[in-house]
């Protein structure tokens, strides 16, 4: 990132689907859905373990302190509990209905996992491995933001055009909010008084009040919303458009558009630089990497944020920026 080329290509299980940094460590987990986990080591840039899951893997969430990892195995309905320390299993649990997504609540104590069949939210005790029970949403349960004090879940229906919040210590349901669109992704606001919904059939923005659960707004956005990262102070929301290869991004205290920029065919995935100056897409279809200028100030000029484009493997799906600037 600090010459924006590529430095390695870094072979790993076939059809990665995430890439995430293990906190506290210099590791990123490659998860992909043919059930393996590579793990790969930086600045090194090479695999250090390969973690067998089962015949498929999705959603992996690490403990806060990075110490241990959990990851739904949807072939046989189950979550299972990695020890990242000594890289192995340590132990599985049965939930009882096919598995399409996973949470971990932020004090680390409880794993909410979405069953989409089902309908139903399971919640899991991490401490005892049990389940503590369930809740029935509504159709096709898929993303989830949990708040930071461990309260509430929100889960995008995704087969209705509305989303459900939980009680994570009763695993009670607490309301289902009308929003007149199916949702696709959920982006909780950092001071967590606002859920985002992105709806990539509706192509529009969907905003939450996530204390009193109803509607506070709706925005039209760009073709096909399917991701989106905010600034840590809450100003702005970057939202990729996977429809019409363009990024936005919205000051979020104005409600107002910034800046809305073509960066390539069909962005997927974006993260941040750990100082927030540049914002990195992953765009499948082009089959590169989008950098862009990200402070709010070069946003507001009128100028294309885009700095370049950068050429890597085939359908990059998932971005992940640990660390960038090289010491020199």
């Amino acid at each position: 990132m600090a010459e924006f080329r590529v430095v390695a290509s870094i072979p790993v299980a076939p059809s990665p689907e995430r890439v995430l940094a293990r906190p506290g460590s210099q590791e990123l987990y490659v998860v992909s859905g043919t059930g393996t986990i590579s793990v790969v080591a930086f600045p090194e840039l090479r695999v250090v373990k390969t973690l067998r899951v089962g015949r498929g893997a999705r959603d992996l969430a690490f403990a806060p302190d990075g110490r241990r990892a959990f990851v739904v195995d949807p072939t046989e309905s189950q979550i299972v509990f990695l020890d990242c320390e000594a890289g192995k299993e340590l132990a599985r649990v049965r939930v009882g209905a096919s598995l399409s997504g996973l949470a971990l609540t932020p004090d680390g104590k409880t794993l909410v996992a979405a069953a989409r069949a089902a309908n139903r939210l399971f919640f899991v005790s991490v401490e005892s491995r049990k389940t503590l029970g369930s809740v029935e949403v509504g159709r096709g349960p898929g993303p989830m933001v949990i708040l930071p004090d461990s309260s509430k879940v929100f889960v995008a229906d995704t087969e209705e055009e509305k989303i459900s919040a939980a009680d994570v210590r009763t695993q009670k349901l607490l309301s289902h909010i009308e929003i007149g669109t199916r949702p696709s992704a959920l982006v909780l606001k950092p001071d967590a008084g606002e859920v985002f919904v992105l709806s990539a059939q509706g192509s529009n923005l969907t905003i939450l009040d996530a204390f009193h659960d109803n509607v506070e707004q709706t925005f039209p956005a760009g073709r096909e919303p399917v991701a989106g990262v905010f600034r840590r102070d809450s100003s702005v929301l970057y939202v990729a458009h996977a429809g019409d290869g363009s990024v936005m991004a919205l000051d979020v205290p104005n409600r107002a558009l910034l800046v809305s920029a073509s960066v390539g065919t069909e962005p997927r995935a974006l993260a941040l630089t750990p100082d927030e100056r540049f914002l990195v897409v992953a765009d499948s279809a082009a089959s590169s990497l989008a950098v862009l200028r990200a402070d709010p100030a070069s946003l507001s000029t009128g100028r294309s944020p885009l700095v370049t484009t950068i050429p890597v493997g085939a359908r990059p799906v998932d971005v992940a920026v640990p660390g960038w600037l090289r010491k020199r």
